[in-house]
């Protein structure tokens, strides 16, 4: 038992198969066996027959989809072995830089603020003590110290904004342009594609629409194909082949009969009497 069966067209395949029809569609009117769309039947109505016969138009292009559909599983493989290699490896490294990351953030974050708080207490009050009279003789250490933090202070916010810098930068590198995320199929599954378009179009869809105009009988909202579509490929099962016995054998042949041979009596004149 032999299975000639066309692969199922794929969810994903199925926006692309409506663009084929809507391109047939939109340009019928440059073809001569497509002319008369428009007079018995419209292009909606031509579109309404062509999806609900999409599992046997694709049929016609069946070698071209599987092969398609082949190359492109293949071209995704090493993707996706990659991505899985990148999830074992990435806890460990990322914990490592995770903790790295976390403290100098941490770092980055509070030096500004620490460094800031103590240089306004520190001018606060040695600048009130250089008010008291007599003045202490250690407000001009406070107000030092208050100065010295200051300068820590824009010392830490502009080691954060070049830290901040760097980091956009270093992201920035490693990150993928969109078009390059989005970009052309390879060539051999651009190939693939293209050679499975072209075959739903010049074996599938436009015989598909020719057979629709000529048959008057030819219901837009049915899923049954016009009666003039012969070149679509049959799908299914063939029978098991049966063979006769061969000539030599006795086995399971008929026995032939023969009817027994009569022979009137001879019939004569006196002549022809017995003795």
């Amino acid at each position: 038992m032999h299975m000639n069966s066309a692969p199922h067209l794929l969810t994903e395949d199925r926006a692309e198969y409506e663009r084929i029809l809507d391109d047939a569609l939109r340009n019928a009117h440059d073809r001569p066996d497509l002319a008369a769309v428009g007079q018995r039947l419209n292009a909606e109505q031509l579109r309404t027959m062509a999806l609900n016969a999409t599992a046997l138009i694709t049929t016609a292009a069946a070698a071209e989809y599987e092969h398609y559909i082949k190359i492109r599983e293949e071209m995704r493989a090493p993707t996706s072995v990659a991505s899985v290699h990148n999830s074992v490896l990435a806890p460990a490294a990322g914990e490592a830089a995770e903790r790295g990351a976390g403290f100098g953030a941490v770092i980055a974050v509070l030096a500004p603020v620490l460094a800031g708080t103590a240089a306004l207490i520190f001018l606060l009050v040695g600048y009130i003590l250089k008010m008291l009279s007599p003045t202490p003789a250690f407000a001009e250490t406070m107000v030092a110290a208050g100065w010295f933090f200051g300068a820590l202070t824009a010392a830490a916010i502009l080691a954060a904004a070049i830290g901040l810098l760097i980091t956009a930068l270093r992201n920035g590198a490693t990150q993928l342009p969109a078009e390059e995320m989005t970009g052309e199929l390879p060539d051999e599954v651009a190939r693939a594609k293209d050679a499975w378009r072209h075959a739903v179009l010049e074996r599938g869809l436009l015989p598909f629409l020719r057979a629709a105009l000529a048959d008057p009988s030819a219901d837009p909202k049915s899923a049954a194909p016009p009666r003039h579509v012969s070149r679509i490929p049959k799908v299914g099962y063939s029978g098991p082949d049966y063979s006769s016995p061969s000539e030599g054998s006795t086995a399971g042949q008929r026995p032939t009969f023969t009817s027994p041979d009569f022979t009137s009596p001879d019939f004569g004149g006196p002549e022809h009497q017995p003795e």
